[in-house]
């Protein structure tokens, strides 16, 4: 396995696209992608409570809570992915299950998609919301203490939310943490990346954050991501920031997030250390 940014110079404009096409790298994405979808309308039918909960005008600058009985109890906030251009909140609920069995409370969050809003806008957004939880979530039964993760670019946005004053520790799952590549890929129509956008989004360009981080990713996942992953944590090491590298045997960019339904599961055992001893 060749990390990609080591032959980039050499590769043409389809091998760059591909090189992060998540969708096309797993045959059963869109199969794997609408069980999610509709899984998540089910529990969000059922466990329908504090949704829809604005935090900045729009439609999708809102928050999707699921507190637990004990508002004192730990909450995970849930960061969803799409590369910053698709997805929506409301389609990643059922992965509020594996770690509710365990009496947390859940938190998900939207924001707007590029290209309307650029990355570093979208990022800012999310400080928006932790802004938001910090001063209100006790009014809806969030007053623990908060974990944040989220996938793909919802690990690179929660990788730049961990300094936030609201947040004890958190997971990136298959983050994304140099933006740089992205430029010379198909993406870049929708993402349109700016020279800021690359130093200030970037947390591989950006000073570590002292707090506990754990980076996951599939080991079947693309090269690319696998190193994303390796390097950041790598990154973090070298300045001894703590969390662990959590690679997940057999799971691909789409299988990995099962794994936050099932209470038992490597990924939800990780969250679960990381709200014990991640800033203690």
């Amino acid at each position: 396995m060749q990390n990609p940014d080591t032959i980039w110079s050499t590769l043409g404009a389809a091998a760059r696209s591909a090189a992060y096409d998540n969708t096309n790298a797993v045959a059963n994405s869109a199969a794997l992608n609408q069980e999610r979808i509709e899984a998540s309308a089910a529990y969000r039918a059922a466990h329908g409570g504090a949704l829809d909960l604005a935090y900045l005008p729009g439609e999708r600058t809102a928050w999707d809570l699921y507190p637990a009985a004990d508002p004192a109890a730990p909450c995970l906030v849930f960061i969803h992915g799409g590369y910053w251009w698709k997805n929506r909140r409301q389609d990643f609920a059922c992965l509020a299950a594996g770690i509710a069995a365990h009496g947390w409370s859940v938190a998900i969050p939207g924001y707007d998609l590029a290209p309307a809003v650029s990355v570093s806008a979208i990022v800012a957004q999310i400080r928006a919301a932790l802004d938001w939880l910090q001063a209100h979530g006790a009014a809806h039964g969030i007053a623990g203490r908060v974990i944040v993760s989220g996938w793909s670019a919802g690990g690179h946005l929660a990788a730049m939310a961990l300094d936030h004053p609201l947040i004890a520790a958190g997971m990136g799952i298959s983050g994304v943490y140099e933006l740089g590549p992205l430029r010379d890929t198909n993406l870049n129509q929708y993402l349109r990346l700016s020279d800021d956008d690359l130093t200030q989004a970037s947390p591989l360009r950006l000073p570590v954050v002292d707090k506990e981080f754990a980076i996951a990713y599939g080991a079947a996942e693309l090269p690319a991501l696998i190193y994303s992953s390796r390097d950041f944590h790598a990154h973090r090491a070298a300045r001894q920031a703590p969390g662990v590298l959590l690679p997940v045997a057999h799971a691909d960019h789409f299988t990995i997030i099962a794994q936050l339904r099932e209470p038992d599961s490597r990924l939800i055992r990780c969250i679960l250390d990381l709200e014990r001893f991640g800033g203690r």
